[in-house]
């Protein structure tokens, strides 16, 4: 092979961007219908789709945390001073019962909808009319009402009833009564869900995300083919929201008063009863003031059980916090606290009762979002509550060992006065163990009547620990469906569906379509490409043509002298893989373009089975090859020229023999090739498919070179490994393969088989115009686009 045609091989590796323009150009038109209907369903989706609106409030979550520093301090024992956790705010404005309070507020159990040809629309607070709920039989089934206005003051209920405005109608699911107005032939559908159906609904629509990472500042969106309806939902349920956050801690003071209601109930009882035994003690031994009797001990006296009755007090109110936490039924309450510390002043059990009540509420907001008992939050805060429960009792404890530690002192100090006192009658004596016992209850209902009127207080300046910061305002621009997307993935999605068909029909076609799908299975050299012809003749070679098929010839011819080593005579063997890949239209023109230029051809029908030469030439039947071979007829006899082309012959199949491939190898074939030789300048043998028969197999050892034809569109992918065996084994004489049958699309110019495929050819007809010869075609053409090239620059 010359270094022209290496070099030509080696610039088919690749594909460039025109080729592979000008290979999927054709599908241009698919592409374009593909795209249209494309946009036009996006059209339909965009006209028909019930746009979806988002509004968005924001709302502040307030942490009112503080710390007095004061070990009395009631928010620290009752739990009203607690951190704010802002993942369980926002889990709470995301909860069912919160939503639930909305949809009662509001009304939102009845959906009104107006019913179109096509699609049915939301019409909340847009709808002409209202219904009014007058008695439901069940309250726990959703149900549907189908209105049909009939005039302006009619409407047929359910395709039934026949109702006038503001009259009261019942049918199966309760009494209702419809007022306002609406258009004739108009239809609405009303839908009625229960509150906790529609809550969810509604719940499961909300996105709660904070404005700020690290802040209070939450946005609470909601999404809804209503702007309204969603502008409605958020601002209430913030609303909602703050309202809920001060009757949680209603409940926690109202608790609170309970407990100082109920310990002062139960003081005052002790406190009179201890204050009528001492006014009767006195009545009855005559005794007015009798501290004025025990002097000086007395103020002793008085200081010690000052002392024991501080402590006293401490004792009984960490008994009172010690048997609160024992107590089963106070581990988890609706309202959780712990009983007020009161005096005492250990700083590190204020801080555990507050780490406690805080746990305690952070539970109960769990719960109060419907959070199951057995999920890990909340099995978490259940851990933390016990810990927290545990290090109480342990510091109780402590308090009561250092104050029974501090009345042991103070009584020792209070034996030794009472031992001088003892002096004093012992009616003196009694007195004063009487007035001390009043004194503590004294003391206890003094500061439980304080601290109610605390608590009384703090409740009625209780406000939300949130504010609204911006309300919700309905939106008339759409979420969904976004035109831009729809449009740009319309595009996307009709480029895709041809692209992907093209694609599959690519990779599940097992028949040759481009060069390149030749070049991949065999390094066989391709000496050209013939086009499609369209003319109802088989030889269409001859002395005036102009058409491109014909020109492919000539360029065949041209790449065929480099192949023959430009021997002046040759015989070419033409075959293929199986039947109908145009062997015998190949063999016909090619022979006719040999004899164009000056060569005595000769084309041997030798495909004995299937003879098409003769029938392609319009000559009739007669004796041929077998007539020759079974030694009836000489080749002088059976070898006729054809008529209007000079220097072209053929030798005729002759009867079609019932042993075609053992008369092949008759010792008169060589004979015959011998003669052939030395009478003519080349020789074009047309055989049966190498495929299918051994023929070709055998008539080889008489070329020079075999015409191996692959048809476009025909031949299997897989038989192109049969010609590269051929090749590399060298079973046939310089294997190289002609395409044939390239389809031509007319553009400018043409769109023809090129190096890889369709590509970009010329009408050489033009050309002969001119009246320029095919000869003065350069014979170093080897292609083509070689030959397209000189054309160009021509």
């Amino acid at each position: 092979m010359s270094e022209e045609l290496v070099a030509n091989k080696a610039e088919s590796s690749g594909l460039s961007i025109r080729d592979l323009f000008y290979k999927y150009i054709r599908f241009l038109p698919f592409f374009i219908l593909s795209v249209a209907l494309a946009l036009l369903g996006a059209y339909l989706y965009l006209r028909y789709t019930i746009p979806v609106y988002n509004v968005t409030g924001t709302m502040l979550i307030k942490n009112e945390q503080t710390s007095s520093g004061r070990g009395d301090s009631f928010d620290d024992f009752f739990g009203n001073n607690k951190a704010l956790n802002i993942q369980s705010e926002i889990e709470v404005l995301k909860s069912r019962p919160l939503m639930e309070r909305v949809v009662d507020s509001l009304g939102l159990n009845f959906e009104y909808s107006a019913v179109g040809k096509i699609k049915t629309v939301n019409v909340y607070r847009s709808a002409p009319f209202r219904i009014e709920t007058l008695e439901l039989y069940d309250n726990s089934k959703s149900f549907n009402i189908k209105l049909k206005f009939t005039t302006d003051t009619e409407f047929v209920v359910d395709d039934d009833l026949s109702i006038t405005f503001g009259k009261e109608f019942r049918n199966k699911n309760g009494v209702f009564r419809i007022t306002g107005k609406a258009n004739a032939g108009t239809e609405y559908k009303l839908e009625w869900r229960p509150s906790s159906s529609r809550a969810r609904e509604f719940a499961s629509a909300i996105q709660v995300v904070p404005k700020v990472t690290g802040t209070g500042i939450l946005n609470v969106s909601m999404q809804s083919t209503n702007s309204q309806l969603a502008a409605d939902v958020v601002n209430k349920l913030m609303s909602e929201y703050g309202l809920y956050t001060i009757e949680q801690k209603n409940r926690a003071l109202d608790k609170t008063l309970g407990f100082v209601s109920e310990r002062l109930d139960t003081l005052k009882i002790k406190l009179d009863s201890a204050q009528n035994v001492l006014l009767d003690f006195k009545q009855k031994n005559d005794l007015i003031d009798a501290e004025a009797q025990s002097g000086n001990f007395f103020g002793k006296i008085s200081e010690s059980d000052k002392i024991i009755n501080e402590q006293l007090l401490q004792s009984n109110v960490a008994d009172m916090i010690n048997d609160y936490l024992h107590d089963k039924k106070n581990i988890y309450t609706q309202v959780p606290v712990v009983p007020s510390s009161l005096g005492l002043t250990d700083p590190t059990l204020n801080e555990l009762v507050s780490f406690y009540n805080t746990a305690q509420f952070e539970r109960q907001q769990l719960i109060d979002a419907n959070i199951p008992v057995n999920n890990p939050a909340v099995q978490q805060a259940n851990a933390k509550i016990e810990k927290a429960r545990i290090s109480i009792l342990e510091n109780i404890n402590n308090i009561k060992s250092s104050v029974n530690n501090v009345i042991r002192s103070a009584r020792t100090q209070n034996t030794s006065s009472q031992t001088e006192l003892r002096k004093l009658p012992a009616k003196v004596n009694e007195q004063i163990e009487l007035q001390r016992q009043v004194d503590l209850l004294q003391n206890l209902y003094s500061l439980f009547v304080s601290k109610g009127e605390e608590t009384a207080i703090s409740k009625n300046a209780n406000i939300s620990n949130s504010d609204i910061v911006n309300n919700a305002f309905p939106n008339s621009t759409p979420v969904k469906p976004n035109k831009k997307t729809i449009r740009i993935m319309a595009v996307l999605l009709g480029l895709a569906i041809p692209a992907l068909f093209i694609f599959l029909s690519e990779v599940l076609n097992d028949k040759v379509t481009t060069r390149a799908d030749i070049e991949k299975i065999t390094s066989a050299p391709i000496l050209g490409e013939i086009g499609h012809s369209y003319s109802s003749q088989v030889l269409i070679v001859n002395k005036t043509t102009r058409s491109m098929v014909a020109e492919q010839f000539r360029i065949i011819r041209s790449n065929l002298q480099y192949v023959l080593n430009k021997k002046e005579k040759g015989v070419i063997l033409t075959t293929s893989s199986f039947s109908g890949e145009g062997k015998s239209f190949v063999s016909t023109n090619f022979a006719a373009v040999l004899a164009l230029a000056g060569k005595k051809t000769i084309v041997l029908e030798f495909d004995i089975r299937k003879p098409k030469v003769l029938s392609g030439l319009g000559m009739p039947k007669g004796p041929g090859i077998t007539n020759y071979l079974v030694g009836k007829s000489s080749l002088e006899e059976v070898i006729r020229p054809v008529e209007g082309h000079e220097n072209l012959f053929v030798l005729g199949c002759g009867p079609v023999p019932p042993n075609p491939s053992e008369l092949l190898l008759d010792q008169r074939v060589d004979e015959m090739f011998s003669w052939l030789r030395e009478n003519f300048d080349m020789v074009v043998i047309d055989t049966a498919p190498v495929g299918m028969v051994s023929d070709a197999l055998t008539l080889g050892k008489f070329a020079d070179c075999t015409l191996y034809l692959v048809r476009q569109g025909h031949t299997f992918k897989k038989q192109i490994a049969l010609i590269d065996d051929f090749y590399k084994a060298q079973k046939l004489p310089k294997v190289s393969i002609v395409i044939n049958d390239v389809k031509l699309k007319l553009g400018y110019g043409y769109y023809g088989y090129g190096r890889y495929g369709y590509g970009y050819g010329y009408d050489y007809g033009s050309y002969y115009e001119e009246e320029q010869s095919p000869q003065s075609v350069p014979e170093k053409v080897i292609s083509f686009l070689d030959f397209r090239k000189w054309f160009k620059k021509r």
